[in-house]
């Protein structure tokens, strides 16, 4: 998903160019210069509307659009949502589904969690409503750190990560709490999904699971167990679209936006 603009110096803009009396170089350049304004216009269009019609976007992905400048050799400005590196997912990943629809491509903990035969198929995992404590960062989002927690702890890791599973000396000590946090047990219920709480090594069996909405839950607190739900099993999802490049163009008039500044360029380089 991305805004392209590109343009040869032809028609009115080579006779403005001529009367102006500049060289094919200097309107090259002032072009060019007028081609990045542009980008720049566009960019902070785009972001203006991702900060509209998402539900509390991250600024990791309100940052993610970046335009590649025009230059007097070639005259074409590119502005998309670009992968930074590092840990994040790769942004067009994220908002491709944004700008088209359709259904939601599983992430890496659901792919984990169903393997290990906790996340049934045709199901994802949603944040609750109320979030559990500390699970979120602010935006809706599961925290990386309590995912790969919540992963460990039910030994969800492969083959390639099994020394991330937790031991149960740590989950222990995760049962124990510490002087910063209470002390909690993580179990999945599936309601009426199957019919029952999930009595297995891989979560702690709780009366009151067959009564809880499937996904998993934690029983925490001192003096009363407090049962909060962690992330809950729904089916798979499909987006709707809420993106559209064209949408941000023609909102932010950029065509017409970029034959201003084709011609304040102009006479800035003709110093007029």
């Amino acid at each position: 998903m991305s805004v392209r603009f590109s343009a040869e110096i032809t028609g009115a803009n080579e006779v403005m160019a001529t009367l102006l009396g500049l060289s094919k170089g200097r309107a090259a350049q002032a072009f060019a210069k007028a081609m990045n304004d542009t980008g720049f216009e566009g960019r902070r269009a785009m972001q203006a509307e991702m900060a509209q019609v998402f539900d509390k976007p991250t600024p990791y992905i309100l940052r993610s659009p970046r335009f590649k400048g025009a230059t007097a050799q070639r005259l074409s400005v590119t502005i998309e949502p670009t992968y930074l590196g590092g840990k994040g997912i790769d942004p067009q990943k994220i908002l491709q589904a944004q700008e088209w629809g359709g259904t939601r491509v599983d992430k890496r903990s659901e792919v984990a969690l169903r393997r290990v035969g906790i996340l049934p198929a045709g199901f994802q995992t949603v944040v609750p409503q109320s979030p559990f404590p500390g699970s979120t960062d602010g935006y809706g989002n599961i925290k990386g750190s309590f995912i790969v927690q919540l992963l460990s702890y039910f030994q969800s890791f492969g083959e390639q990560g099994y020394k991330a599973n937790m031991t149960d000396k740590t989950k222990g000590r995760v049962h124990r709490g510490t002087k910063k946090s209470a002390g909690r047990r993580y179990f999945v219920s599936y309601g009426k999904l199957r019919g029952g709480a999930r009595t297995t090594a891989k979560g702690d069996p709780d009366q009151r699971a067959s009564t809880l909405a499937p996904g998993i839950w934690a029983a925490s607190g001192t003096g009363g167990v407090v049962v909060q739900p962690v992330l809950l099993f729904v089916k798979r999802g499909s987006y709707k679209p809420r993106l559209s490049m064209q949408r941000i163009v023609d909102k932010a008039d950029l065509y017409n936006y970029l034959q201003s500044r084709v011609r304040f360029r102009f006479r800035e380089a003709a110093g007029v």
